[in-house]
């Protein structure tokens, strides 16, 4: 925090500056005219000795400027030390009026009668009536000479039951728990390795240049037109009010010639305003000469898949080699298929060239910091080192180009899982296509900047996969790839990276380390509680270095949201209700107003041959696009409250005063930050804020 300057502070210094000028300009005469190792000088130097003992007054003076600038000096360390205690009770302040809102409004962002959220609660009464049970014999100094069975009259009732329970939890709670424990551990460490082995290979591409070649240069080596091939480009959305101008107007404005390429706007919503909007957008650019087509599905049956499934049913589509899709948030720069296109040439094996993201309000908030430090390495790390060494990875969904050939034959898109784009890359992987990821070429996008938003995706991003290996499993092991690509694609891509991951981290830090706690004869090592998470959240963040100094947070965020994981895993792993739930990702629309005034001006020669004919039917699409927002519903929005995430706090800092008793240092910082990360998460103080 920037402080306020001292003008006091600063008069008394140009006061002195004047006063003294002339005494610092003889000074510098006599220095700059004697040599600097005369005798004179080591005298000044030594307090005056060489000179006799007389002192020099310049130096008299230098000491009591010096005291004087020493005492402005501390002032000026105070008022910052003050400063600081301000912001931290006031952000204290906001604290507490904020969680004091969200208890009061009580507005619930999850079912309370879910099993998990009822296994918690269960274990937060057991281990507060522990902590209780362990105050008392803290108290009667238990902790230093544990009580015996025999001393029933000296001890009474409670040093016979706590005695009674220092036995059974020696004997019968503290081994399984250990081995439980061993279990995780062994699980973080193959994780780890996992993680450690990817970093390598990110650094072994990084110093070798690996990097996929292009045949066909678009921009020298094509001749005509009819050396372009077809591209049909597609963007599904369903209710994208904020964001579908955005779209639309980047693949609208994209070089390529427009002859050869058609767009389809896939349009899922079920608000008729938002519908009238996007096909008044939709109407504009074909006044412009753009060749796109508009489709709204009455019955919205498969979500994603079952949208891009119809769209791909279109008798026209047997007429385009390549389909490339764009969700509703994405802006493709205008080289776009330029640079994504060679790939395909001379390579008829390729199926899919998947680009990174690249996002527009990865600076709005700390929750949308921490996200980019997530797909920052998933990009750069897991799909690139993955398309470099086996050339597969999963595909993103979005922002990439699919030979319509390697769909159709792989068996199109299927409605059966959250995640299509998932799906039909496993399912190409088993026929035998290979795929591309191009690191440096990048697609805006908007990340979601609440945690009701994030926590959704989440869900349906850890749900879908295993819905997807109970279905698919069967199919890998009689599939024709080698034996080595069943076993990446069921050791490491399914099991390790989406199962194992989530499994681990909720029940290694959310369950065993506060239960050993009250079960010390169990315990957790510190390496594993603080060293070794702390040098993998260091190699997560490698890939975006600007991100470095929210490692801390970034750590104790990814093990709050194991529990959100963790349930999605067990939801999609056993078919429970919310497995199959999909809910869009509520966009902002971030992208600044000169983003579509740049997309105006790309289209700028677009207009001129229709421009007559433009005037009439723009301006009547624009009192259609006024009167559809005059009628837009207002949504009230608020901050909630998430059950899971609070019991488990109280948890966590239940467990923390226990592991005070006990002495137990990192064990009970670590309890201690990590539950206040729960709290804050479940009071919805993370993200975006609203008054």
């Amino acid at each position: 925090m920037s402080r306020a300057p001292n003008y006091e502070f600063q008069e008394w210094w140009n006061k002195q500056r004047d006063k003294e000028n002339l005494d610092l300009l003889e000074v510098k005469a006599d220095q700059a005219s004697s040599s600097p190792f005369t005798a004179v000088d080591v005298g000044d130097i030594g307090g005056g000795a060489a000179g006799g003992g007389r002192s020099d007054p310049s130096v008299e003076k230098d000491r009591a400027r010096s005291a004087r600038q020493l005492r402005w000096v501390c002032l000026l360390r105070f008022q910052q030390i003050a400063s600081n205690l301000s912001s931290i009770s006031n952000g204290f302040l906001f604290f507490l009026r904020a969680a004091n809102r969200r208890i009061s409004s009580h507005s619930l962002a999850d079912s309370g009668t879910s099993r998990l959220y009822r296994a918690i609660r269960v274990f937060l009464i057991v281990v507060i009536g522990l902590l209780g049970f362990e105050l008392v014999a803290y108290f009667k100094g238990w902790h230093f000479r544990p009580p015996s069975v025999g001393s029933a009259e000296v001890l009474g009732m409670v040093g016979v039951v706590y005695a009674r329970w220092l036995e059974i939890r020696a004997s019968y709670l503290a081994p399984p728990l250990q081995s439980l424990a061993n279990m995780c551990i062994a699980l973080f460490i193959v994780q780890s390795v996992d993680r450690v082995v990817l970093i390598l290979g990110c650094f072994w591409i990084k110093f070798r240049r690996i990097r996929p070649v292009a045949e066909v240069d678009y921009e020298g080596d094509v001749e005509s037109v009819e050396d372009y091939p077809m591209v049909l480009v597609q963007i599904p959305m369903c209710n994208e009010r904020e964001v579908y101008q955005q779209s639309i107007g980047a693949v609208c404005i994209m070089d390529w010639p427009k002859e050869r390429m058609l767009v389809q706007v896939l349009d899922d919503s079920d608000e008729v305003d938002t519908q009238q909007l996007i096909k008044a957008e939709v109407n504009k650019w074909q006044q412009r000469g753009v060749r796109i087509i508009y489709r709204h599905r009455l019955i919205r049956t498969g979500y994603k898949a079952g949208n891009l499934k119809s769209a791909m049913g279109c008798d026209y589509v047997k007429d385009y080699e390549f389909v490339a899709i764009f969700d509703a948030d994405f802006q493709p720069t205008p080289d776009f298929l330029k640079k994504t296109i060679p790939y395909f040439k001379g390579k008829d094996d390729v199926a899919l060239v998947q680009t990174r993201w690249a996002f527009v309000n990865k600076d709005e908030n700390l929750l949308t910091r921490l996200q980019n430090i997530n797909l920052s390495f998933h990009f750069e790390v897991e799909q690139q080192v993955n398309s470099v060494f086996i050339n597969f990875f999963g595909f993103n969904g979005t922002a990439g180009v699919w030979r319509i050939k390697a769909l159709e034959e792989s068996g199109g898109w299927l409605e059966r899982t959250t995640v299509e784009d998932m799906d039909i890359a496993v399912r190409a992987h088993l026929c035998g296509w290979k795929f591309i990821f191009l690191n440096d070429v990048k697609c805006l996008c908007e990340l979601p900047e609440t945690y009701e938003a994030y926590k959704k995706q989440q869900h349906r991003w850890h749900s879908g996969p295993m819905q997807l290996f109970r279905l698919c499993f069967v199919d890998i092991l009689r599939s024709k790839v080698s034996w080595g690509k069943k076993a990446n694609l069921i050791f490491l891509f399914f099991l390790l990276r989406k199962l194992i991951l989530p499994f681990y981290s909720f029940t290694l830090f959310c369950i065993i380390l506060p239960l050993t706690m009250f079960l010390p004869e169990s315990e957790l090592p510190a390496w594993v509680v603080c060293y070794i998470p702390g040098i993998m959240s260091i190699l997560s963040v490698l890939p975006a270095p600007r991100s470095f100094p929210f490692i801390v947070p970034y750590l104790l965020f990814e093990n709050t949201m194991s529990v959100t994981k963790f349930n999605a895993m067990i939801s999609g792993l056993f078919r429970f209700g919310s497995s199959y739930e999909w809910v869009v990702t509520k966009k902002l629309g971030r992208s600044s107003e000169t983003d579509l005034v740049a997309y105006e001006k790309e289209s700028d020669p677009l207009m001129r041959s229709t421009s007559l004919h433009r005037s009439s039917s723009d301006s009547g699409i624009e009192e259609l696009s006024k009167l559809e927002l005059s009628k837009k519903i207002v949504k009230t929005k608020r901050n909630r409250l998430y059950r899971k995430e609070l019991a488990l706090a109280f948890i966590l800092l239940t467990a923390s005063v226990r592991s005070l008793l006990s002495a137990q240092g990192i064990h009970f910082y670590f309890l201690l930050f990590q539950g206040v990360s729960f709290l804050v998460v479940g009071l919805d103080l993370i993200g975006e804020q609203v008054s």
